[in-house]
């Protein structure tokens, strides 16, 4: 199929010289650059794993983590059920 696109002149020049260095068609390395690029855009984009940092936040003097219930309701109060 033709088209009509608009290449950049380094792009351009850098794909003509490797046309005759390997001495293939021009559009046979577009073609092939074309290829290689849609296949490395088409991957998904590599995304660093989420990470959190614990602190130590401590507990407030006279409360204990043995019952929570009883914490609960030091912390919000009676009514809070």
């Amino acid at each position: 199929m033709r088209t009509t696109i608009t290449i950049d002149d380094d792009v351009l020049e850098r794909a003509r010289s490797l046309a005759a260095e390997r001495r293939i068609p021009f559009k046979t390395v577009v073609n092939e650059a074309l290829r290689t690029g849609l296949e490395e855009v088409s991957k998904p984009p590599k995304r660093r794993a989420y990470k959190t940092k614990p602190h130590a936040m401590g507990l407030k003097s006279g409360r204990s983590l043995d019952n929570i219930q009883e914490l609960l309701v030091q912390a919000e109060g009676e009514d809070s059920r």
